[in-house]
């Protein structure tokens, strides 16, 4: 217990010392509007020397970046001794098709082996942990249940507490993370889309959202549950100074608007497609085109079988979109692509349903809307899973209005809201 107050006094005054150095550094900062928001990587004096003389596993990608260099690199230039990374879809360095497997390697910046969780298996193995001393994770999220990388950072630390390994997270500000809207997952549609009783956007960063998964014991095994339990209440005085730890971003608050300074994947290329993301990722549930193959994907919906009337574009086959759904097809549809401040005030902090029910609307063939999946039963509607359960595509065939429809995901959209302030580090928006 002694070693863990220590631990979090250092923290404390580090944390204090990089806020006088950051003023100084910024004469703009004691205004509140033009304060640079930095991701907790760029603050290397607080988890640097925590790192130093052990042999540290990263889990990242390409977001995980100082300024323009890649994290690893940073902290390789500083002494940190790095035995292997593993990398999530995309890959490690973010230069991965879509949805593609991918096979380990050896990074070849850095010649640091590369262990896929995105290929023959989703976490780290006992074998894989052996020679790691220290794990580490920062990897940008946009706040959306069905981004598959709060999945693997899942993943990533239940392997950490398994093999009783200390794990650093390096929070990065959530660009949706000003508002908490969507129906909330029922566990029977878990699956690697969606993995916890959470709402569509869940309004946390990724370090606040691993606080909440480990303190509400939602981890998928029940060693792992244990070990952080464990840890958390550390029984034993032979116990390292900690063995969960998130490093907070410095000036960050959940009424932020942060621009991402890099594309969070191959199909978010902007901001405007990081904001439709959230609503209109549930498009690729049905036949139409979610926008994959085009400049900007969820700003660009629609299907040949559309009126003609509306607004026409091509998917073509692309990096991150090799085969898109309609492929070089004269799709109708929607052009939602507007600046970030048109797309902010039209999706207003709200999960928009318009565009679906419109869809479905003038849709000719309703059977097909909707892809079924090889059986056909609910769980393998990919609507269904993306949504969390099959209340939604019942809701759209039976003509249920938007209002009606988010009317119905209140009740347990308050009970999330309960639980999600209990783990906030950050200002909340209300």
């Amino acid at each position: 217990m002694k070693k863990i107050l220590l631990f979090i006094l250092f923290t404390f005054s580090v944390s204090f010392i990089f806020s006088q150095k950051n003023n100084k550094q910024n004469p703009a900062s004691s205004n509140k509007k033009e304060t640079v928001i930095l991701p907790a990587a760029y603050r290397t004096d607080a988890y640097v020397p925590l790192l130093k003389g052990k042999r540290v596993a990263v889990f990242a990608n390409n977001t995980a970046t100082i300024s323009s260099t890649h994290l690893v690199d940073s902290l390789l230039k500083l002494g940190v001794h790095i035995v292997k990374a593993f990398g999530p879809e995309h890959g490690f360095r973010g230069n991965m098709d879509d949805g593609k497997r991918i096979d380990d390697y050896v990074d070849s910046a850095t010649n640091i082996p590369v262990i896929s969780l995105f290929g023959k298996k989703r976490k780290p193995s006992a074998e894989d942990l052996a020679d790691v001393d220290m794990m580490l994770i920062d990897i940008q999220d946009v706040g959306t249940r069905f981004y598959t990388f709060i999945s693997s950072v899942q993943e990533f630390m239940e392997s950490a507490f398994e093999n009783s390994k200390p794990l650093i997270i390096l929070d990065r500000p959530n660009p949706n993370g000003f508002y908490v809207d969507g129906p909330v997952l029922d566990t029977a549609y878990k699956s690697f889309v969606g993995m916890q009783p959470i709402p569509t956007v869940y309004g946390l960063t990724i370090g606040e959202y691993a606080m909440m998964i480990a303190g509400e014991r939602w981890l998928s095994t029940k060693e792992a549950n244990d070990k952080y339990d464990y840890y958390r209440y550390a029984k034993n005085s032979k116990d390292t100074a900690f063995h969960f730890l998130v490093i907070k971003c410095a000036n960050y608050d959940h009424n932020s608007k942060y621009i991402l300074p890099i594309k969070p994947s191959p199909n978010l290329p902007d901001m405007a497609c990081v904001y439709w993301y959230a609503s209109n990722c549930l498009f690729e549930g049905t036949v139409l085109s979610e926008g994959r193959g085009t400049n900007h994907p969820f700003c660009t919906i629609g299907h040949p079988y559309l009126p003609n009337n509306l607004f026409s574009f091509t998917p073509t086959s692309r990096f991150g979109a090799t085969t898109p759904k309609q492929k070089d097809k004269i799709c109708y549809g929607w052009n939602l692509f507007k600046s970030n401040e048109e797309v902010l005030k039209e999706i207003n902090g709200r999960l928009q349903l318009k565009y679906l029910l419109e869809a479905y609307k003038l849709f000719p063939d309703k059977e097909n809307f909707f892809n079924k999946g090889r059986s056909g039963k609910p769980y393998d509607y990919g609507i269904n899973r993306l949504a969390g359960s099959d209340q939604l595509v019942r809701q759209i065939i039976d003509g249920k209005t938007e209002e009606e429809i988010r009317a119905s995901w209140q009740p347990k959209l308050n009970e999330y809201k309960q639980i999600r302030k209990k783990y906030l580090l950050y200002k909340d928006f209300d």
